[in-house]
């Protein structure tokens, strides 16, 4: 099915679009991003640059040279490994898995039997604020609201006939522009930020306490502001997409593959079967998953006293597993599979369109091990803390703050990764900005971290997922270029980030504590 409509461009965002269409291929990009740091490397190698650690204690900083013969033969030994395979503890592998589950229901014809349900019981204009809401709470199963969520959403729009980019930006705004919002207290992002500000604070003598004097608890320190977040956030992407995105991509050519097969919206009787198999087969793989998670993956306490959840650590596993056991519950029941070799076939399908992905990832990890390995990451994370020392906010604690906000944005379009960017940035900016004016405590420091590092993850190359994210939607445009897909989530961004400052200066003016 294809919808073609003309489409007279005008206005901000047509010129971001027209200005976009010249920016190459994510491929592209990080192959002369791979070559112009190495070669950078080369012209400053050997500068040295100092912060301060986690102990208080300076510390110094060398660019290394990666085109020295010792750094030569650290990109080849590690270039299919550690920096690609191996990238961020086998992303790349998790990445693969995932959508063996996911090829298994969609081929299956689930996906499509559920968009029939689905889009007669749905209000249309209820979807955005449903899918931007999921997508936020999907942060607690880290990558699971990337790989799953967003490419469901694009079937459900197909689904209505809509265009399944409406569905697939506000679900990737949820997703990530709205990663470090949650209901759930205790995320994994609420563990790695407020246990490293708690050392950050307590090494060089800044009281690990809020406004009020409190002490804080690192896990919980902004559960009031991630949880008025959640619903704030859900909110601004709904109305987002339904005055900007959603009418300005309804103008737009999509096609939707021929095998969803959505010009029939009677749930057949085949299908009716498929969809009671299934819903036994979920029932019985959330009870399996719930089984395990209080059995063999349950929570225990390691030797170095730390909380291990094995559960959480695997829950893309169990992800998959589920989806392959809903799917192949459908697809047996409704006739689509008559053996396992269909079940084989449609799991090597889904694998047919990874092939970019896997040229994409290539050379996109191992520019980023080169940032890390070589302290170029390091240098520009270094060079953008200067510049808002440079700005003088230090008697205005609301520009202040404001300041920090937008320096750490324009710092993670460049460089992904939010732990990396908090190790390199935290313990510079809590002591710092406690010293020049007690107000900013750990915790506020540490939530408009939050609050620019999520925004602006829809809008930047360096975002591990944003090459897989256009892979999707080029499923439904194959001709949709990454600058596109940029100006497309641009509004989101900058009314996240816009209503996000807003909503944490509220909290900081008002002396609302940011959390427990």
């Amino acid at each position: 099915m294809t919808n073609s409509v003309s489409d007279t461009q005008t206005g901000f965002i047509a010129f971001v679009e027209r200005v976009g269409r010249r920016i190459p291929d994510p491929v592209i990009i990080f192959i002369y991003f791979l070559a112009g740091a190495l070669v950078l490397t080369a012209l400053i190698g050997g500068l040295t640059f100092e912060t301060h650690g986690a102990g208080g204690v300076p510390v110094v900083h060398e660019i290394n040279n990666m085109l020295a013969r010792e750094n030569v033969i650290w990109l080849f030994d590690n270039a299919l490994l550690t920096n690609w395979l191996g990238f961020g503890g086998g992303v790349l592998g998790v990445i693969l898995i995932v959508m063996l589950g996911v090829g298994i229901a969609e081929h299956s014809g689930l996906f499509a039997a559920v968009l029939k349900k689905v889009s007669r019981g749905l209000p249309v204009k209820l979807l955005p604020l449903f899918l931007v809401f999921i997508g936020i709470m999907s942060s607690i199963a880290t990558d699971a609201g990337y790989l799953i969520l967003i490419p469901l959403a694009g079937l459900l729009y197909a689904g209505l006939g809509k265009n399944p980019l409406i569905g697939m930006a506000a679900a990737f705004a949820g997703v990530s522009a709205g990663f470090s919002a949650n209901l759930i207290p205790a995320t994994p992002i609420d563990v790695i930020i407020g246990v490293n500000a708690q050392v950050f604070a307590e090494a060089q003598g800044v009281p690990f306490v809020n406004a009020a004097g409190e002490a804080l608890t690192p896990a919980t320190m902004h559960y009031y502001f991630i949880l008025v977040s959640t619903f704030v956030l859900a909110a601004v992407g709904a109305w987002v997409t339904l005055k900007f995105v959603g009418p300005r991509l309804e103008q737009k050519a999509f096609t939707v593959p021929e095998e969803l097969k959505i010009s029939d919206f009677d749930v057949t009787p085949q299908e009716q079967r498929g969809l009671r198999a299934s819903g036994i087969a979920l029932l019985l793989a959330l009870l399996a998953v719930f089984g395990l998670a209080i059995g063999p993956l349950a929570p225990y306490t390691n030797d170095a006293g730390q909380q291990i959840t094995p559960y959480l650590n695997n829950v893309i596993l169990l992800i998959t597993f589920v989806f392959a056991a809903v799917g192949i519950a459908f697809g047996v029941a409704s006739g689509k599979f008559g053996s396992m070799m269909d079940v084989v076939k449609a799991m090597v399908k889904q694998m047919d369109t990874m092939g970019y992905i896997l040229v994409l990832t290539f050379f996109c990890y191992n520019f980023l091990g080169v940032l890390s390995y070589s302290g170029l990451g390091a240098y520009i994370t270094y060079l953008g803390a200067n510049a808002l020392i440079a700005l003088g906010l230090q008697s205005y604690p609301v520009l202040l703050l404001i300041g920090f906000v937008l320096v750490t944005a324009i710092i993670n379009l460049f460089v992904g990764g939010l732990t990396s960017k908090w190790m390199l940035l935290g313990p510079i900016f809590i002591p710092m900005l406690y010293v020049v004016n007690p107000a900013m405590t750990p915790d506020l420091v540490a939530a408009a971290f939050r609050v620019a590092d999520s925004a602006t993850n829809i809008i930047t190359p360096m975002m591990s997922y944003a090459g897989i994210i256009l892979a999707f939607m080029r499923k439904y445009n194959p001709e949709l270029s990454f600058g596109e897909m940029i100006a497309m989530m641009l509004p989101y961004s900058i009314a996240f980030m816009l209503v996000w400052i807003a909503l944490l200066v509220g909290f900081f003016s008002f002396g609302i504590p940011l959390g427990f």
